[in-house]
């Protein structure tokens, strides 16, 4: 079910007024049901996977709690592995197949592995990584085993946050389910304001941007570089309006019920370098490569070179977890290339560096901002032959070139002062106060009337749906 759809306006106000006419007992019932209904409703079939996931780590987390010695190592390389091979099954089969076959193809030897014909199930990524952080963590230590099933099929299905983050960890969202929560009006109004404002990014911004960009990308050979390179800028705040857009929306659903889920974006468009970018963009995913994946590796601790090869080895397997191609796989080893490079330029050239002045971090700024936009175009373009098309393009582009676009000069003007919106809000760290009533009434009938005339609605899935 789309966040963006009447389909979803519906639901919201049934599954909401139903919670809290219910007692606890009464609420993660209705939860976990209209969660099953919500996923259901884009491939009903797909659900049989998330019960047999969640079968299993239910209980493998019980049994990793009463077990002892190597036993429990391999009740979590069990778990593990019955959870990544059904996200490599689905995710990266295609991927394998079609790269086996190439390579044989050259020796003119036939692929010998059976061609399937599946799609990936929606928010696939997401819930499998929420599902490994449980077992990691009552492996650890640092959570106990939830033995109430429901509530633990609930920790995997919260609809707000199931297919596409932010990715919990269980000693955030767990206890939360165990509470019975007390209406609280002031957390209702914070939470429908987050939603709107999620929904004004989605479908008033994001949506517009993107028939510029899907017009320029749909053939970038016959495109000029000055039309590519908008489009690339326009892009850059496409997804981020498209994803942070829908955290706000899940942020905001899961309060107004009184759930507090974790903060996903911080700016990150303000960042002075790549290591901060990643402290503000997709932070429940970067927090999870760091403590499930980065620090399992030896993370800082190890010889300076395989430090290195660690952070670049996470955002490289960060990019094929975006996506099953090499245009992902290409754009998370650019990050993490930028990222080490950033680290061995600040100790062996520090005359490079710029100081920490308002100077030098402007110009960080905006490097940083070109390095993320030039990488972006790996994450949009179908395919390598396309990206290096556009990059080429884009670096002799002339001012003089003819630009194309699917929106006249008033509507691209428009656009323009949408991004400037966004930014200023975000620079100024401006907050949507709504503890007057009266203010909320009117910021909740000033939202839906700029979203009623100015939004884009062609039922635009979200982007990161797809991973």
């Amino acid at each position: 079910m789309l966040f963006n759809s009447i389909h979803f306006f519906f639901f919201f106000i049934i599954v909401t007024l139903g919670y809290w006419s219910l007692g606890w007992a009464g609420r993660w019932r209705l939860l976990l049901f209209a969660s099953c209904y919500f996923y259901m409703i884009f491939k009903p079939v797909y659900i049989l996977i998330l019960f047999f996931t969640i079968i299993i780590d239910f209980y493998a987390g019980i049994w990793l709690e009463k077990t002892q010695g190597k036993e429990r190592k391999w009740l979590l390389i069990m778990s593990i592995i019955s959870n990544v091979g059904i996200l490599a099954f689905f995710k990266y089969y295609h991927f394998a197949f079609e790269n086996i076959e190439h390579i044989l193809g050259i020796f003119q030897i036939k692929n010998p592995l059976p061609f399937f014909d599946f799609i990936l199930p929606i928010g696939l990524s997401f819930h499998t990584f929420q599902a490994m952080s449980y077992t990691i963590e009552v492996y650890r230590g640092n959570q106990k085993a939830e033995k109430h099933f429901g509530i633990y099929a609930l920790y995997v299905m919260f609809y707000p946050q199931l297919v596409a983050g932010p990715i919990e960890r269980p000693q955030n969202v767990l206890p939360q389910f165990h509470k019975t929560h007390v209406y609280d009006f002031e957390k209702v109004k914070s939470g429908l304001i987050m939603m709107a404002w999620g929904l004004f990014k989605k479908v008033v911004i994001a949506d517009r941007l993107s028939m510029v960009v899907d017009y320029a990308y749909e053939n970038p050979s016959e495109k000029t570089g000055l039309t590519l390179l908008i489009a690339t800028f326009f892009y850059t705040f496409q997804i981020y309006c498209d994803f942070s857009g829908y955290s706000d929306i899940a942020l905001g659903s899961a309060k107004v019920m009184g759930y507090d889920l974790m903060e996903n974006f911080r700016s990150p468009y303000f960042s002075t370098s790549i290591s901060e970018f990643w402290h503000r963009w997709h932070i429940s995913l970067s927090t999870w490569f760091r403590d499930y994946l980065y620090i399992p590796m030896g993370g800082n601790r190890v010889s300076e070179g395989r430090k290195y090869f660690n952070q670049f080895f996470v955002f490289m397997i960060s990019g094929l977890w975006h996506g099953a191609a090499w245009t992902f796989i290409i754009w998370g080893s650019l990050h993490g290339f930028y990222l080490v490079f950033a680290v061995l330029r600040d100790k062996y050239i520090p005359k490079l560096s710029l100081p920490k002045n308002f100077l030098g971090k402007s110009i960080n700024l905006v490097t940083t901002f070109i390095l993320v936009m030039l990488a972006w175009v790996f994450f949009r373009a179908k395919g390598m032959k396309d990206a290096s098309i556009i990059l080429k393009k884009i670096s002799t582009f002339s001012l003089s070139q003819d630009f194309k676009s699917p929106l006249n000069s008033i509507e691209m003007w428009f656009s323009v002062i949408l991004i400037g919106l966004l930014l200023w809000k975000e620079y100024s760290f401006f907050y949507i106060n709504t503890q007057n009533t009266m203010k909320f009434y009117g910021l909740s009938l000033l939202f839906t009337l700029i979203i009623y005339f100015f939004g884009v609605f062609n039922t635009n899935q979200f982007i990161y749906f797809q991973f």
